[in-house]
């Protein structure tokens, strides 16, 4: 059985920092990323990274501000967000793609996903 458990959100003033993980467990995969959504928009693409290459790609509304990394050990993929505004505010999702190595921005391109949790920022 497939399951991602997201851990790490929480409330953080602007300026703060939060450290999300996912640890991946029932399959392997070839690429996990983060999404978020914010309430009453759609759900939208922040970062992912090749398990076996470690290649990322990030949204232009977090570059320099977020990093994504893994643990090819612990099959756990963390996503360490530095600098955080009010605007990052939403549920952080980790989600998990069977098909291919290269990281990709479409939810559609995902297989799995978990729960999410939620992370807010004030001003």
């Amino acid at each position: 059985q497939v399951q991602l458990v997201e851990s790490g959100g929480g409330l953080v003033q602007a300026g703060g920092s939060l450290r999300l993980s996912c640890a991946a467990s029932g399959r392997a995969f070839y690429a996990m990323g983060w999404f978020r959504q914010a309430p009453g928009k759609e759900r939208e693409f922040v970062a992912a990274i090749s398990w076996s290459s470690g290649r990322r790609y990030y949204a232009d509304s977090v570059k320099g501000r977020f990093t994504i990394s893994r643990d090819n050990a612990k099959n756990t993929v963390y996503l360490q967000m530095n600098s955080l505004k009010p605007e990052d505010t939403g549920v952080y999702y980790c989600a998990a793609d069977s098909s291919t190595v290269v990281p990709r921005s479409p939810p559609q391109a995902y297989d799995y996903w978990g729960q999410g949790t939620q992370v807010t920022v004030s001003s």
